[in-house]
Parts: structure tokens; sequence; C-alpha cells
């Protein structure tokens, strides 16, 4: 199934494999230069999470065209984008181990309609 056509009820009913209950901490956090930061959500299928790192990639991208720029309207505008990608990502927000899996891939969902 293409990314763009993905539905939230389609990844309910191709969930798979049951997903796991615990987490290790390596699981949940990566460090990079001393610094904690939180992985991917796992369970959200592979090409939403093509999709939503795409979308971060191109709004990093715009971040430094902004700032470059100095266009304080367009830098904010992509921050968000920033933001919205890693929420959907499970970066950012609440904890995705603390959440029921139906629960993050809706977090998902609703980052790529925004994105799109």
């Amino acid at each position: 199934m293409n990314a763009c056509c993905w539905h939230f009820s389609d990844w309910l009913t191709d969930m798979g494999a049951a997903p796991k209950s615990t987490y290790s901490d390596d699981e949940k956090w990566m460090v990079i230069r001393g610094r904690p930061w939180r992985r991917t959500d796992p369970e959200l299928p592979a090409e939403v999470i093509e999709e939503l790192k795409s979308h971060l990639g191109k709004a990093r991208s715009g971040v430094r065209v902004a700032k470059n720029s100095g266009d304080e309207g367009e830098l904010r505008a992509v921050r968000n984008r920033v933001n919205i990608a890693k929420h959907g990502l499970g970066e950012r927000g609440d904890y995705w181990w603390e959440m029921s899996v139906e629960d993050r891939r809706r977090r998902a969902v609703e980052a790529l309609n925004q994105l799109r």
C-alpha cells in the first residue's frame, strides 16, 4: 500500500505481531553527546516512519533556509512542521511507551494529515 494512502483503519487491521508491552531504556532512548533523545516509536509501520522522516528532513532544511533569509514568519512555520513530524514519530509529546498502540498510530496519522 502506498504511504500516501494509509488510513488509521488500515493500520488497525494490519497490525501484524502483537506489540511489546514493555521496552528497555535502550529501546526508548539513545544518547548523543551525553544527552538522551527519545527514539522513534517502533510500532509505527515502516512506510509511515519513512514519510514522517521525509517531512522532517524537508522541514529541517526549511529551517536553515528561513534562518539564512531572516524570514521570521517562515521560520515559525517550518519549525512548526518539524514539531508536527517529531510528534508523529513519537519523539515529542507524550511518551509513546505509555500510550496504547492505537493512540500512538492515531497520533502519527494526525501528524501526516497536517503535513500533507
